[in-house]
């Protein structure tokens, strides 16, 4: 009897495909704000001698690269795993978390830099419109609508890459705040607030930035999952039925998901088809169970080979063995089988023979004796033991 599963690949395809267009939307619906909000604030910012709001306009424009990358990457870590990429496309998601960072650091030392020469020099800044202080507000009430939006579409795909988008727009507004502030300030005649609310938007982009680009370098650089993650996920390969123990259970991140390699101990006599069939369901439990894993690779032990230098390393193969044995066996039938077992330094053979060429299991017996006393005095091989089994019938 035999049986056959198949795997339903092609509803992950759609999946990853369905993930890519709300991603594209949300990027558009962000794009379309952006357009509108940066054109306003520089020709308001103009008009009205606000050099804070047209600098949050620059800021603005830099959204609209950054737009404008998301989408690029998003489309592209959409394609399916080819030669070149055997574990897909999502690391275009973490460069473009890593471009993003690094924007919104060069944007927030500008901000800073420029802060720091206008405060020299507050006697000759120009006198404000209170068009500037309008505009800011209606900035800011774009700039929060919009994180709010892209944040919840971000949690919902499970995507880092539009995590870092829509809390750049909450960096937005919080400089619009903060330039909102600072523009009311002066209104009233607090000339030095804002260029002072100036160099807060540049700390606070600048400190956004850092973060976003520290945590795409951990990626790239291949940091483990959290804790909790990884105890997780060393429950669900403990727990699957076969595992008798597990080590070197590594992980790290790619883009929104997380890649697994593990070694898992299992029974050192059953077979190799059996092996591979408890490695295959212990893959299978974690891709089931933890959503966000895209693939894992299980690794078959016999026993804890925790020590990098193992014995059985330093052993002699299979055709080395057989030369050795094959003298010792010219007085028994041919066997039908001889099985190697490299266990606890050791390596033990099991020999099978047809007990139809022995007269009764005595004469077998004393085959197998003999046989033993045979390797035991052996020069080179010491290390073996016998196990001589008779063939089923």
């Amino acid at each position: 009897m035999s049986f056959e599963a198949s795997s339903p690949v092609g509803a992950d395809v759609s999946l990853d495909a369905d993930r890519a267009r709300q991603a594209q939307r949300a990027t558009w619906v962000s794009i379309a704000v952006n357009v509108v909000l940066t054109v306003f604030q520089i020709a308001v910012g103009l008009f009205a001698h606000a050099q804070s709001l047209v600098a949050d306009g620059m800021h603005t424009l830099s959204d609209l690269v950054g737009d404008f990358m998301v989408m690029f990457a998003s489309r592209h870590g959409a394609n399916p795993a080819d030669e070149r990429h055997p574990y897909g496309h999502g690391r275009y998601e973490t460069a473009a978390s890593m471009v993003l960072g690094l924007i919104l650091s060069g944007v927030g030392a500008g901000f800073l830099l420029t802060a720091a020469a206008r405060m020299q020099s507050l006697d000759a800044l120009p006198e404000l419109h209170p068009a500037a202080l309008w505009m800011a507000l209606i900035t800011l009430a774009g700039k929060e609508g919009l994180f709010r939006y892209m944040l919840a579409v971000a949690q919902r795909l499970r995507s880092p890459m539009l995590v870092a988008n829509a809390w750049h727009a909450r960096a937005d507004a919080a400089s619009s705040l903060v330039v909102a502030v600072g523009i009311g300030g002066s209104l009233l005649g607090y000339r030095f607030l804002e260029p002072l609310a100036a160099a807060l938007v540049g700390f606070m982009i600048l400190r956004m930035g850092v973060q976003l680009a520290w945590g795409a370098l951990k990626e790239l650089i291949d940091t483990g999952l959290e804790e909790a993650q990884v105890e997780s996920i060393r429950k669900t390969l403990r727990t699957t039925p076969g595992v008798l123990g597990l080590h070197e259970l590594r992980t790290r991140r790619m883009a929104h998901q997380a890649l697994v390699d593990a070694h898992v101990q299992v029974d050192s006599r059953i077979s190799v088809s059996e092996g591979h069939r408890i490695a295959e369901l212990a893959r299978a439990r974690v891709l089931r169970e933890h959503h966000d894993v895209l693939d894992v690779l299980v690794h078959i032990d016999p026993e804890d080979d925790v020590d990098p230098d193992a014995a059985a390393m330093r052993l002699p193969g299979r055709d080395v063995l057989l030369q050795e044995l094959a003298p010792l066996l010219t007085e028994l039938p041919v066997p039908q089988k001889i099985n190697l077992h490299y266990l606890n330094g050791r390596v033990e053979v099991e020999v099978f023979l047809d007990d139809r060429f022995f007269a009764d299991g005595a004469s077998l017996r004393r085959a197998e004796a003999a046989l033993a006393e045979q390797l035991g005095a052996h020069p080179k091989i010491r290390c073996l033991t016998l196990n001589c089994m008779v063939a089923p019938k």
